[in-house]
């Protein structure tokens, strides 16, 4: 039988392979910072704010393990295994991303929003199983975390253009509508998603399968019906290791948490830096409209244009807080490596969550628009072990024919804990958190403190860090 062998990688090949992931990252982060507050610019509540986010965990649930377990049974000799899902990803998401800030109603933003999230889903999923197929298991974690490196980077090149774009060469907008400079940070975006792609494609030849695995899935191809991906799926779940099923408990809390940051910390920094409340916003953007036909007095329309470039300022802090956490990702993502090596990587990810939770329940009482970053650092560091980490830990349990599948389960395990949040956070929000949203960042900040109890459960394969 010819055993595949799996060749060490050099720095820079395992470089060039994780590139296109700094395009899919600042889609991403774009997400987390201007898409709920460009909602707010086109007139949604904080309440709605879950729900009209529904998109990202239903395509990831969805559509994540689907392409999983396709592109487990492709193999085109010109194209490879998973680079078609890339490219064909790349290109909806930057078509998504040029065509977002011209949206005139909600909806319009609802439905582009769908769009961007199945094409990232679509390009993502096959680059976790990407770097199984390419490394051998002693680099794992180092390829997992130079993927984070590239999340940080993607991520805050994206918020950083966000607060550059708003204090340098946007203005403010009159009407209360998506002002000018979020544009630029949408046409940047929607470059760096298909430039960054194929790169990778162009740099990274993929390993073909052997030909034991070739008459295999020729074998298989022919019995596939449209329904064997899912019987894939399903049988999958059912048969998963053990340590996906404690992931999935760490999930939980850790993505439910998270949805809840990037959706409130805007709203909250509103509240805890320029003290404008949503009642304030919506006061403004009133007097705004009628000033429009003629009616209001001048002191109330100065008022009110004074709050909408608040609420502007507060959405290009957010920028800068959330840039400046993913460059602390960039810098500390393969600086883990080490620390991972000599106290394992399941240590590690049990002290980042638990920064991650201290740093967000310190967040909301923090006045000062840059004393307000240093929580970041631990934000920061959090995230970088959240993005390689948990696959590093779990990756060795994996079977290599299966590995897109599970990885399309790994984020099912993401998303479901996202979709829960967005049917269920509006009525807590509303009910028990007094429609605070410091009280959702310090909720989000406590649901990090189980995350991280959560991970000393899981048991580990030990393997060589390398």
């Amino acid at each position: 039988m010819n055993k595949k062998i799996i060749p060490r990688l050099s720095f820079w090949q395992i470089w060039n392979m994780n590139v296109g992931f700094f395009g899919i990252q600042y889609s991403f982060g774009l997400q987390q910072t201007a898409v709920n507050p460009l909602y707010s610019f086109l007139g949604a509540h904080a309440d709605q704010l879950p729900i009209l986010n529904l998109a990202g965990p239903v395509t990831g649930l969805l559509i994540q393990p689907l392409i999983g377990a396709i592109s487990d049974k492709t193999w085109s000799v010109k194209w490879g295994r998973r680079k078609p899902f890339f490219l064909l990803g790349a290109v909806f998401c930057s078509l998504a991303l040029f065509v977002f800030p011209f949206s005139s109603s909600i909806w319009m933003a609802v439905g582009l929003l769908w769009i961007l999230d199945a094409a990232n889903n679509t390009a993502m999923e096959p680059y976790r199983a990407f770097i199984g197929d390419k490394l051998p298991e002693e680099q794992q974690t180092y390829g997992f975390q130079m993927q984070s490196l590239f999340v940080g980077g993607g991520i805050t090149l994206a918020n950083l253009s966000l607060f550059v774009f708003q204090k340098y060469f946007g203005g403010t907008s009159e009407s209360g509508g998506i002002p000018a400079w979020v544009y630029y940070s949408f046409f940047l975006g929607s470059f760096c998603s298909i430039a960054s792609v194929v790169w990778s494609v162009y740099k990274t030849p993929e390993i073909p399968p052997t030909e034991e695995e070739l008459v295999k899935l020729k074998a298989e191809k022919e019995k596939d019906t449209v329904f064997t991906p899912f019987v894939d799926i399903f049988t999958s779940i059912v048969n998963m290791p053990k340590i996906l099923w404690q992931l999935a408990l760490v999930y939980l809390f850790q993505w439910y948490a998270l949805f809840c940051y990037w959706q409130f910390v805007t709203p909250m920094i509103k509240q805890t830096l320029y003290h404008v409340s949503e009642n304030d916003e919506v006061k403004a953007k009133h007097i705004i409209a009628l000033s429009k036909t003629g009616l209001g007095n001048s002191t109330e329309i100065e008022w009110a244009h004074n709050i909408l470039r608040l609420v502007e300022t507060a959405v290009g802090q957010t920028g800068l807080m959330n840039g400046f956490y993913n460059f602390i990702t960039m810098i500390s993502a393969l600086l883990l490596i080490p620390f991972a090596l000599k106290y394992s990587s399941k240590n590690v990810y049990v002290f980042c969550l638990l920064a991650t939770g201290i740093s967000l329940l310190i967040l909301p009482f923090i006045h000062n628009e840059y004393l307000i970053l240093l929580p970041m650092v631990l934000f920061g560091i959090g995230w970088a072990a959240m993005m390689g980490l948990p696959y590093s830990m779990v990756s060795p349990s994996i079977p290599s024919n299966k590995r897109g599948v599970y990885m399309g389960v790994i984020n099912m395990m993401i998303v479901i804990p996202m979709l829960i949040q967005t049917v269920s956070f509006g009525f807590i929000y509303k009910c028990f958190l007094g429609s605070n949203p410091s009280n959702a960042i310090v909720m989000a900040g406590v649901l990090f403190l189980l995350a991280s109890f959560s991970v000393i459960l899981i048991k580990v394969k030990k393997t060589t860090v390398d």
